[in-house]
Order: C-alpha cells, then sequence, then structure tokens
C-alpha cells in the first residue's frame, strides 16, 4: 500500500515540475505593481478554440475565476490548437517573493503548481525609513520673487502702522490742500467764463454781479472768513493786518459803484476789474505753493 502512495506522489510531483518547466513569465523579470502574464505551453489538441475567463463571464464559459491575497488576476485564456496549445495567466502582484497561484479552472481542465518570482524594488533587509528633504531648486527669479513679496509683505505692515497713527491727519492735510488747489481751478474757470461773456456782449451789470459773487466766494474759503455779505470797508478792516486789505477795499469800491450807481458801466472798467482779480489769484497761488 505504501509504495501505491508512493508512486502516486511522485506522478504528482512529476506532473508539476512539467508544468513549472513550460511556463515563462512576460516580462522575464516583474516586480511589485507590474501587469504582467503567465505563458504555459500545453499539447496540441484535436480543436481550434479560444476560451477566455474573466471576472464577469466564469459563469458562462465554465471554470472558476481564479482569488488569491496577493494577485490581481484580469483574465485566464486558454488557446487550444493543434499546433500546440498554452494557458496565458493575467495579472498584477502586490507582494514580493516567490507566489504560488491557486488552482486555475478553465475548459474543464485544472492547473496546479504555478509559481512566479515577484522583486520588489526596496531592500527587504532593512527597515524603511523616509528620504531626505530634496534640495531647493536654484530656479531664475527665485530669490527676486521671495525677497519682493518679503519686502511687500513689510511695506503693506508698516503702512497699516503708520495709517493707524497719522494716517487720518495726513489725508485730512491731503484733502485740504486738494480742495484748495481745485478752489484755484474754479475761479481762473469763472475769470475765463466771464470774460468770453463779456466778449459775447452779455448784460454787463449781470456780468458784475456774478465776478462779485464768485470773487468773494473764493475768498471765503481762502481765508475762513465770511467774505460773501461783507462791504468794501469791512475787507479793509478785516483784513487790516494784511497787505491785501487795500487792494481788497479798492476792487469791491470800484466793483459796487459799477453795480449800483445805474450809470452805463463800459467793457474797459469790467476787463480792468476781471485783470486785477486775475493778477491777485496768480500771487496767491504762487504763495500757495511756496507754503
Amino acid at each position: 500500500m505504501k509504495n501505491i502512495f508512493l508512486i502516486i506522489f511522485f506522478i504528482i510531483c512529476g506532473n508539476l515540475h512539467a508544468q513549472a518547466s513550460r511556463a515563462y513569465l512576460i516580462p522575464g523579470q516583474i516586480f511589485v505593481g507590474d501587469p504582467a502574464a503567465l505563458v504555459l505551453t500545453l499539447p496540441s489538441s484535436n480543436t481550434n478554440e479560444d476560451i477566455i475567463l474573466t471576472k464577469t463571464n466564469y459563469f458562462i464559459t465554465g471554470g472558476k475565476f481564479p482569488s488569491h491575497e496577493s494577485i490581481d488576476f484580469q483574465r485566464v485564456i486558454l488557446e487550444r490548437r493543434p499546433t500546440g496549445s498554452r494557458l496565458i495567466i493575467e495579472f498584477t502582484p502586490f507582494a514580493a517573493g516567490n507566489l504560488e497561484m491557486p488552482v486555475i479552472e478553465i475548459g474543464d481542465e485544472h492547473f496546479t503548481g504555478l509559481r512566479v518570482t515577484v522583486k520588489s524594488l526596496l531592500d527587504a533587509r532593512s527597515a524603511p525609513v523616509l528620504s531626505s528633504a530634496a534640495s531647493t531648486l536654484a530656479m531664475p527669479g527665485t530669490a527676486l520673487m521671495l525677497y519682493g513679496s518679503m519686502a511687500a509683505i513689510v511695506f503693506i505692515i508698516l503702512s497699516v502702522v503708520w495709517f493707524a497713527f497719522k494716517g487720518r491727519a495726513a489725508i485730512k492735510k491731503w484733502r485740504e490742500k486738494w480742495k484748495r488747489r481745485r478752489l484755484f481751478v474754479s475761479i481762473r474757470s469763472a475769470e475765463r467764463r466771464l470774460y468770453r461773456a463779456l466778449q459775447k456782449g452779455v448784460d454787463k451789470r449781470s456780468i458784475l454781479d456774478k465776478l462779485s459773487d464768485e470773487f468773494r466766494d473764493f475768498l471765503s474759503i481762502l481765508t475762513d472768513d465770511n467774505c460773501r455779505a461783507m462791504t468794501a470797508r469791512e475787507f479793509e478792516r478785516t483784513f487790516e493786518a494784511l497787505e491785501d486789505s487795500l487792494f481788497l477795499g479798492s476792487f469791491f469800491t470800484r466793483c459796487d459803484k459799477m453795480r449800483f450807481s445805474g450809470v452805463n458801466v463800459e467793457s474797459d472798467e469790467i476787463l480792468r476789474l476781471l485783470d486785477d482779480m486775475r493778477i491777485f489769484i496768480n500771487v496767491k497761488a504762487k504763495e500757495e505753493k511756496a507754503k
């Protein structure tokens, strides 16, 4: 009885060795995660057919789709040819070492004892450790971008601090300067507008009224005094400490006499008033720039 079991054992081992010797890998050397194919050459067959076994059609083609904890099988193909058959197993390994495949059942045939050797890019003899940090890339303009960004951040921070302490006062001062600059632009525009109106023959008393109002508004903003209702003598008393008192008193005396006298007003007299006002404005504009 022992001899019978020994004979059966040696026959099975011989068949396994024969199957293993007729198998080869594509590619010849595989690593973990590489898709590969194990090809097993078989004897010729009386039929000419292909049996393809997949995860979805194994119940149609007959057979059992293989399963393994470290191998992902894609397809099993049994090519039967009169000139020579072969078995093709397409798979992807996920573990290194000498892996034994499960029993392959396809087309009423069973294939056992198939093994593949899978290598790993990692050295299994040493413990896995993290690699050191990669060196910085010396890209053109990197330093300029880095230091430029740092300078911009510092500038923004300093601007915020400056605005918190002095920003409001500076803005108020800037607005005051802008207001006074617009004041000179406005009065010069009014002077040119009155000159064109005089050339077109507009009513002279209307021009004088407009001239008086525009000049008084200008002086009110310039001096921070209400000059809109002042008489000629009040201009002299109010600005007595200034050099402009005599000029302003004389200017509005002449202007009011022409406005309220009822006599015919000559264009030359209005032109002299416009010229005097323009000279006064230019002097004050230079004084503003000097400040």
